[in-house]
């Protein structure tokens, strides 16, 4: 199993925007193979912070969710909004960081 960690700092005044197509990507993307849970969090400290916490059966897995139509919609809805995105790859013996 492994985690990923995604955070992303949106533009001020911006996370409004971003919760519907969120929803309708993690609705998708729960039903994939190999996704053990798919949640967003807020921060409660900065409304301009967003953390997708995941959970996947295999490293295989994760890169194949990372081609689906629901994820690239995702992507496209939300670039206008962010500043940045870190993603971290939690494997028992590695990190891998983008």
């Amino acid at each position: 199993m492994i985690y990923v960690v995604a955070t992303l700092t949106l533009k001020p005044d911006s996370r409004d925007n971003l919760l519907a197509p969120a929803r309708a990507c993690i609705a998708e993307t729960r039903k994939e193979d190999g996704c053990i849970a798919y949640d967003l969090l807020g921060s409660i400290t900065d409304d301009d912070t967003m953390i997708f916490v995941e959970r996947w059966e295999t490293r295989e897995a994760l890169t194949a969710h990372s081609k689906q139509p629901h994820l690239i919609t995702w992507r496209d809805a939300s670039a206008p909004y962010l500043v940045s995105r870190t993603i971290e790859i939690v494997h028992p013996e590695k990190v891998e960081t983008f």
